[in-house]
């Protein structure tokens, strides 16, 4: 596995594009984010194989893994774990509880956990559970790191994905809880005016609580 990123930099921000890293997987080489380019997907790191919490959350994950799909988003496991280990994990997981998972899982020496800051301060090598979002250029659009003691919300990654595709297309800002927020429903909050003209002009072409709260429906 290599990195291309300067390690001096520190890890990546919102707005970074995901460093080019080249790793081994389940499903072999992959060459990141080049590989994806023009797709979204979702990396995220999980402490260890063989472990109860992660169990649960790749089999959440495969099971909501068409619905990613259907956004032209894949995803991607990693631990620092090898890839043997890995193998057998996903085995263990098809045999016992009936999932096969489908996606890649990254087989990592330290070199991507250590990048990304994955690696959980006082537990060794384990990684937190991160998620990092990338969208189809290969820009980090979402970080997320959970502890080790908290699974993952499988369907609010799921969200977070949709409502920034919805953001990209429509150049709008998603609200609270969106598709369901208790103000505005499944509708979206459209940007802040430039001007007094164009403040006054959006009160009778948009739905407003008042000139700096706008919002409209839009088709998804």
């Amino acid at each position: 596995m290599s990195c291309t990123a300067d390690m001096d930099e520190g890890m990546p921000l919102l707005g970074d594009r995901l460093p080019r890293m080249e790793v081994r997987t389940t499903h072999g080489p992959i060459t990141l984010p080049d590989d994806l380019a023009g797709k979204w997907f979702v990396l995220f790191s999980h402490p260890a194989d063989f472990t109860p919490v992660c169990t649960t959350e790749f089999i959440a994950f495969q099971k909501r893994r068409e619905d990613f799909k259907k956004l032209n988003c894949e995803l991607i496991g990693l631990s620092v774990d090898q890839i043997f280990s890995h193998m057998k994990w996903t085995e263990w997981i098809r045999e016992k509880m009936g999932v096969e998972i489908k996606f890649p899982i990254i087989a990592d020496t330290g070199e991507v956990a250590d990048l990304l800051g994955m690696i959980h301060p006082g537990k060794g090598s384990n990684t937190v559970r991160a998620v990092f979002v990338v969208d189809p250029s290969g820009i980090i659009r979402l970080i997320l790191y959970y502890p080790q003691e908290v699974g993952r919300n499988i369907d609010e990654i799921l969200r977070v994905v949709e409502a920034l595709q919805v953001v990209d297309k429509n150049k709008v800002a998603t609200p609270a809880n969106w598709p369901n927020n208790d103000l505005i429903g499944d509708e979206v909050i459209i940007p802040p005016p430039s001007d007094e003209k164009s403040a006054k002009e959006r009160l009778s072409m948009y739905d407003c609580y008042d000139w700096w709260f706008c919002h409209k429906k839009i088709s998804r």
